[in-house]
């Protein structure tokens, strides 16, 4: 008897447009961003920084969707998680690659995750406004 597991993961094409998606909401309000798209297992499947983007958000971005993958929840659900729980504070601020900020959302297919979305260069919540549009060209996409 065989068995098999199926694991779903985002595409090549879902990952462009997402990432597109996200550049376009940062030219509609004025910033310029940097966003990266990782699959499951926050491998990265398409990234772009947009010109006059500050350097350091490249890791940023890239550590935001590293984080949203890794964990299955929105960096900015950090706060919540990790409120009057002391120990887990410092450990997870200790960790390398890891942001409890506002600006990575998971990506699900279903109840899936099938990957991530890391935006850095505008506020946190200009950068979650940015994530957004682009998991919701995905989903368009999916449908």
């Amino acid at each position: 008897m065989s068995s098999s597991i199926v694991t779903k993961n985002i595409s090549t094409e879902a990952a462009f447009t997402a990432v597109q998606a996200a550049v376009e909401k940062a030219k509609e309000i004025g910033i310029n961003i940097c966003v990266s798209v990782v699959d499951r297992g926050a491998s990265e499947m398409a990234f772009l920084r947009m010109n006059k983007s500050f350097l350091p958000s490249m890791t940023i971005a890239k550590d935001k969707a590293y984080t949203a993958a890794g964990f299955g929840f929105p960096t900015m659900q950090w706060g919540e998680v990790l409120q009057g729980k002391t120990q887990l504070q410092a450990g997870i601020a200790g960790r390398p690659n890891v942001v409890t900020f506002g600006g990575g959302l998971p990506i699900f297919e279903g109840e899936d995750v099938i990957g991530a979305i890391g935006v850095s260069g505008g506020s946190e919540e200009e950068d979650i406004l940015c994530a957004q549009a682009g998991v919701d060209a995905i989903d368009y996409v999916l449908v």
